[in-house]
């Protein structure tokens, strides 16, 4: 089996990388490296680093690849706003002519990685793939457009567009602007975590188990069609009081205009027998360890909006 992976240099996707070329199983990364590329030292007969726009990907690209997993696209809300127009060329325009590209090589599988937020707020307790999509943001809205664009090649390109929750927990090419992992490191590194209203629901999956879902699609005969991946809906205050129970920290509550609140149920995901094996509180511990031993540390480029006001704007 060969792979392409757009966006491999990622947060997931740097991750996913080391995890399919342990399996021998052949990857191609194709990243334009905007957050630098972690996988240098991983080089070798399971893997090729091409830095290119995966929009300008060919058939040469895609010659003997049996499955594309696309994960770049220009990431999180605040990141999006900063060119909306360019948000919708990468993440929209971007997955239309990756789709012609792939029909065109005759791609057997296409993994997507969407957002559990394009669902907008819901009141339902139960958010589940049937649910209508209501968008609140760029981002979600570009995110969703995506998906609609590859349902539109159902025919020629086998799919599954997986949703997922906030993703926590370590990764090479690290992001400190995730909630779980923002926290944890503010309570590690201040002592104190600032929680900005506090009753607003994030679900949660941990990176570990974002990399298991990728390669249960891909190494598995299951179902087309969308799938959301989250399994801890939790209220930010509440991961705040988890960490503060592994961290000497105080948590001190502020107001916030954010009105974004999301919940999964990814109970199809959980009929195809994937189990999770991770969660928050792996996550903290996790990072708590990492940052005792000076391995996880404070960079400008472990939080998107700031790194990318240079390349977006």
């Amino acid at each position: 089996m060969k792979v392409l992976i757009t966006g491999g240099c990622g947060y997931v996707g740097s991750k996913l990388v080391k995890s399919l070329i342990e399996k021998k199983i052949f990857t191609k990364v194709i990243d334009l490296m905007w957050f630098d590329n972690t996988l240098i030292p991983y080089k070798g007969n399971y893997l090729q680093i091409v830095k290119k726009d995966f929009r300008q990907i060919n058939s040469n690209d895609l010659k003997n690849i049996d499955c594309v997993i696309h994960l770049a696209n220009v990431a999180n809300d605040p990141s999006a706003e900063l060119n909306p127009n360019l948000s919708w060329e990468i993440n929209t325009l971007g997955m239309h002519t990756l789709c012609e590209v792939c029909v065109k090589s005759k791609i057997k599988k296409f993994i997507y990685a969407s957002s559990g937020s394009v669902y907008g707020v819901k009141k339902e307790k139960q958010v589940t793939e049937d649910l209508s999509l209501e968008p609140i943001s760029v981002y979600n809205k570009t995110k969703m457009t995506a998906e609609r664009i590859l349902m539109s090649y159902s025919k020629e390109l086998k799919y599954y567009i997986i949703r997922p929750a906030t993703v926590c927990g370590f990764s090479d090419r690290m992001r400190l602007d995730l909630s779980v992992n923002i926290l944890t490191f503010s309570a590690l590194n201040n002592n104190l975590i600032n929680v900005f209203g506090g009753k607003q629901l994030r679900p949660n999956i941990h990176i570990n188990d974002m990399v298991r879902v990728y390669e249960h699609f891909l190494l598995k005969n299951l179902e087309p069609g969308v799938y959301n991946s989250g399994f801890e809906n939790e209220t930010i205050l509440n991961i705040a009081k988890k960490i503060q129970k592994k961290v000497d920290c105080k948590i001190k509550l502020k107001n916030s205009n954010d009105p974004r609140s999301y919940r999964l149920n990814s109970n199809k995901l959980l009929k195809t027998r994937f189990v999770p094996q991770y969660g928050i509180d792996y996550a903290i511990e996790e990072l708590k360890t990492l940052y005792n031993e000076k391995k996880l540390l404070n960079k400008k480029k472990y939080y998107n909006i700031n790194w990318l006001k240079n390349k977006l704007v």
